[in-house]
């Protein structure tokens, strides 16, 4: 093997040698830029038959990872963003390793930036269908990048007219109507010059052209390739022209690998390789990050150094093109020193596979588990002091987040709610892989149980149903994986009720079996009280009311084996509901009492007397309105022992109309009138 050539060193960090380059827009496509605004507003398929078109314009970028196509699509949405009012929406439709993001996970994804409502459990059609329903009367962009195919464009394409679809792909969108690609290839020569200009500077360029033809032909043109190259002079600002392109060719390439990703691979090694040690492991280790994305507190944790060692890192690493930033969205707050708040940088995605190859190679295995686990347990504990953000002021949890150390906290609750918004989709992946990972059950469990906490926090368990009904799956995966019973009937149940909620009773039902059976088998007596009565429920729900009393029955078994009365006066009450609404008014009756008598021994009159009303109605539907008025008055008495006025004035209206239903208008004026002043009263 001949010798690598010597060149000179790296000087200083990589960010003050190129600190004071010149803003990095887009350089050279402005053809394809033309090209692209011309295709928004040319005529298509069914406006050249006399129809407007039912669905959104679409747009194709398409060319290798390394073209610049992300890029090009984001400078056309810069100029394009003053004609749609209602906003630009991204997603990304492939993860870091190549594989493609669940439709429904996209659509949940672009819903939550939406602000709209998420479908909580539902498979993949219907959040896609939410997400169109909802921008049907907007006019707004979707950037959908790194989309594996139309499969996963098509269904994510809204009814609109109105908005436009921009896609990111690496080849054709077949099967899509009306759909003219932009393909990308290498720079043209003076943007291909100019880039490598920004960042070596003009004199090394201008006085040997020679070699900065060759190295733009090394890197194929590609602007990720010449980046990188230009990101290696940057660094070393003795280094001649000449000395780049001695070293791109030095760069070894496997015979396997296809022509086209060459260039890229030669400049990421070469950059590679150049990196101080240290700063070359902690760019091998991010590619650990899901999506790809990482800031100060998640590089810290993955390379067991501070948070500040971390930031210089990630600085240094941006400036050599290793990294991008990530632009700083609308409900982004200045970070404070020592916040968990700060700038994001992206792995970018031509480069996540060569840096998770050079990880596999370059690290043990149990360094690498090693370092995942550090980053979970970064993880959650930013979720604590997240979740601690959003809790009254002395709660068990704020004062756990005020426990945590400085660098730890947010500044404050909008911040911590920011920080959670912007990480939402990052810190749904982390929990997604830690548990396909399987080595690292403990942690995942607390990273899923912790982020449960947090949304409810922030968000409430409506708005983030969507989120919770993922994380619940997940716990229930990993349950089933390690036999854990408990586990297993909690996310049944949880998952259970998030079915209920959205109106799927059939699988409600079959959940809350599920966990039924995981509670029985666990020896868990809470959460096969919580399944039975559950059942119970749903049955109703249902109209099925003889298996909702039988469901409920069992339930109330289960609650005074275990002596808990409250609990048993309820199912009292409910038991007796069901057989109301099946009128069966005797066995209502006997429920109703045995309500209203253990709640009377818990010394609970309010209970008592909410019971003993129900056992008047029912005597009134019974037709035996002599009996409703004596049970009536009975609640009425125990309602004034409570001091429970609005029960009292519910009562009070009722004996009117029982009063004028038994020929005492005189009486019932009475019952009425002060029934109409207590409501008054209680209204104040």
């Amino acid at each position: 093997m001949p010798p690598r050539p010597t060149v000179p060193p790296a000087v200083g960090p990589a960010r003050s040698a190129a600190h004071d380059l010149p803003s990095r827009g887009l350089l050279g496509r402005s053809r394809e830029l033309k090209a692209l605004r011309a295709d928004i507003e040319r005529a298509g398929l069914d406006t050249l038959s006399g129809r407007k078109s039912p669905r959104s314009r679409v747009l194709l970028i398409a060319g290798r990872p390394g073209c610049g196509r992300t890029a090009l699509a984001e400078e056309l949405l810069r100029t394009l963003s003053g004609s749609y009012p209602d906003g630009v929406f991204r997603a990304r439709l492939s993860g870091p390793d190549g594989a493609p993001v669940p439709t429904g996970d996209v659509a949940r994804g672009l819903l939550t930036a939406l602000g709209a409502a998420v479908p909580a459990g539902s498979d993949d059609d219907e959040p896609a269908e939410a997400l169109r329903a909802e921008l049907a009367a907007r006019r707004a962009v979707l950037l959908l990048d790194d989309a594996p195919g139309a499969d996963h464009v098509e269904p994510l394409l809204p009814d609109a007219p109105d908005c436009l679809v921009v896609v990111v792909s690496e080849g054709p969108l077949t099967g899509i109507p009306d759909v003219r690609p932009c393909t990308l290839g290498g720079l043209d020569g003076a943007a291909a010059v100019a880039l490598l200009a920004r960042f070596a500077g003009p004199v090394r360029i201008t006085v040997d052209p020679r070699s900065a033809d060759s190295v733009i032909e090394e890197c194929g043109g590609q602007p990720a390739a010449l980046v990188l190259a230009g990101g290696w002079l940057a660094a070393r600002p003795k280094a001649s022209v000449s000395d780049l392109r001695t070293a791109l060719r030095a760069v070894e390439i496997p015979d396997e690998l296809p022509a086209g990703e060459r260039p890229l691979y030669r400049a990421f090694q070469l950059a590679h390789d150049g990196l101080p040690p240290s700063t070359a492991r902690t760019l091998r280790l991010l590619s650990l990050a899901p999506p790809g994305l990482v800031d100060a507190h998640t590089t810290s944790a993955l390379a067991g150094c501070t948070v500040e060692t971390a930031k210089a890192t990630l600085a240094d690493l941006a400036a050599l093109g290793l990294l991008h930033r990530e632009a700083d969205g609308p409900d982004d707050e200045p970070s404070s020193p020592g916040t968990a708040s700060g700038p994001r940088h992206r792995l970018p995605g031509c480069l996540a596979p060569r840096a998770a190859e050079l990880l596999r190679t370059h690290e043990r295995p149990a360094e690498v588990q090693l370092a995942r686990a550090r980053m979970l347990e970064r993880t959650v504990r930013l979720l604590q002091s997240c979740r601690g953000s959003g809790e009254p002021p002395g709660s068990p949890a704020r004062e756990r987040a005020e426990g945590l150390p400085f660098a730890l906290r947010f500044p404050s609750r909008a911040a911590a709610a920011a920080w959670l918004r912007r990480r939402r989709a990052a810190l749904l992946d982390a929990a997604r892989l830690a548990v396909s990972d399987g080595e690292l059950d403990t942690l995942d469990r607390r990273l899923i149980a912790t982020l449960v906490r947090a949304l409810i926090a922030h968000e409430g368990p409506e708005a983030a149903a969507g989120d919770l009904y993922a994380l619940h799956e997940l716990v229930l995966e990993v349950a089933e994986r390690r036999g854990l019973g408990r586990e297993k009937a909690a996310a049944l149940l949880n998952l259970a009720d998030l079915d209920g909620g959205a109106g799927r009773t059939e699988a409600a039902l079959g959940r809350y079996r599920g966990a039924l059976e995981a509670a029985r088998s666990a020896g868990d007596a809470v959460a096969t009280g919580r399944a039975l009565e559950s059942l119970g429920g749903t049955y109703s729900e249902l109209g099925d009311w003889q298996r909702a009393a039988d469901w409920y029955g069992r339930a109330l078994e289960l609650r005074l084996s275990r002596g808990e009365t409250a609990d048993a006066a309820r199912l009292h009450g409910r038991i007796g509901g069901a057989h109301g609404r099946a009128g069966r008014w005797p066995e209502a009756l006997k429920e109703w009492r045995a309500a209203a008598r253990t709640s009377r021994r818990l010394g609970d009159l309010a209970g008592q007397a909410r019971a003993t009303a129900e056992v008047a109605h029912v005597q009134e539907r019974a037709g035996r309105p002599e009996e409703a008025l004596r049970a009536a008055l009975e609640a009425l008495h125990t309602a004034r022992g409570a001091g429970d006025a609005g029960l009292e004035a519910g009562l009070q209206l009722r004996i009117a109309d029982l009063l004028d239903g038994l020929g005492d208008p005189a009486a019932a004026r009475l019952h009425r009138a002060a029934g109409e002043q207590l409501l008054q009263d209680h209204r104040k």
